[in-house]
């Protein structure tokens, strides 16, 4: 996914935070008093030798006398969102297996995907568990079908963008340029903002200047995604159908320009949305049930007729569906 000389330029501590925490689990309600962080316990199939909380550091294993707890009781008594348990010798096992399939000419998508799937296969043998299973059912793609989703949301040659706005200003921003297979340039929000020039407050305007400003010094946009930070944050975890049509349709979120890909994705998102107003309407006024197959029907069609162009259907999977299952605490 990245070229042997991937440049990165434009990032402060400040600004790589900001844009980590775009990504960073959390609640709708903003409690402050939600469990945090996670739980790693090492045993060995009877007694935990190793138990550490990502924020607290080291912790008091139980005794050995005791029984093995289940990880959600664990992550419960110490105040953890997640937990992962391994067999002692497990990790170990992890890295021998990927040191037999890793190959010089592995990317580090190929080596991403191969990690991916031994530590798969490990959870199916039992050597390593996970509390909750967020990504339950979600199929590992495999190195062609990823490059496949990359050339349709960006050919080699162009850029992609995303430009988060709070207060009037530029609040973070990403940029990545394509160069053959991989991306070799990954800029930040501080080797954009001076060129900007003087912002107007409205970032459904000022977005333009951003879009400039990376047309000129990085490469032409293959699609480029801009919001307030606020709605933005809120969407990923929206799961209610037409959420991400809506928003671009009342432009809460621009996407320019956009994919084909993402077109399509947003296309069908509104017709889930019009299919399930339908069915709500149809529901009460249909009491034989005619209409209700008759929608189903159509409603395949339409995804059916989406093809390879649809992002989920060249994944395998709802990248969206995803990424809320990963952020919701």
């Amino acid at each position: 996914m990245l070229t042997a000389d991937v440049r990165f330029e434009g990032w402060t501590t400040e600004g790589w935070r900001r844009f980590l925490a775009l990504w960073k689990p959390r609640a709708h309600d903003g409690d402050d008093t939600r469990p945090r962080g996670g739980v790693i316990a090492i045993h060995d199939g009877g007694a935990i030798r190793k138990l550490l909380h990502t924020r607290t550091g080291r912790l008091a294993p139980p005794p050995r006398g005791d029984a093995l707890p289940a990880l959600g009781d664990l992550a419960t008594a110490h105040h953890a969102s997640w937990a992962i348990g391994a067999k002692l010798g497990a990790l170990d096992e992890v890295m021998e297996r990927f040191g037999e399939r890793a190959r010089r000419g592995d990317d580090m998508t190929m080596q991403a995907l191969k990690l991916v799937t031994i530590v798969r296969e490990m959870m199916d043998e039992g050597a390593i568990e996970s509390w909750p299973r967020r990504l339950r059912g979600v199929p590992v793609p495999s190195a062609l079908v990823v490059d496949r989703a990359i050339d349709a949301l960006c050919e080699s040659g162009r850029a992609v963008a995303l430009g988060m706005f709070q207060g009037g200003e530029l609040w973070t921003a990403f940029v990545a340029r394509r160069r053959g297979t991989g991306f070799d340039v990954i800029a930040g929000p501080d080797e954009l903002r001076p060129a900007m020039g003087l912002l107007s407050g409205d970032w459904r305007r000022d977005y333009r200047h951003l879009v400039r400003v990376v047309e000129e010094r990085y490469a032409p946009l293959s699609f480029g995604c801009f919001a307030d930070v606020d709605t933005f944050l809120d969407l990923q975890l929206d799961a209610r159908p037409g959420a991400w049509s809506r928003a671009v349709a009342v432009r809460d979120v621009i996407l320019s320009p956009i994919p084909a890909a993402v077109g399509l994705a947003l296309g069908l998102d509104g017709a889930r949305y019009a299919f399930d107003r339908t069915r709500g309407l149809t529901s009460q006024i249909d009491a034989l049930g005619v209409l209700d197959p008759l929608l189903s029907r159509v409603r395949r069609r339409l995804a059916s007729a989406a093809g390879d162009k649809d992002l989920s259907a060249l994944l395998g999977f709802d990248p969206l569906a995803a990424l809320r299952a990963l952020l919701r605490r």
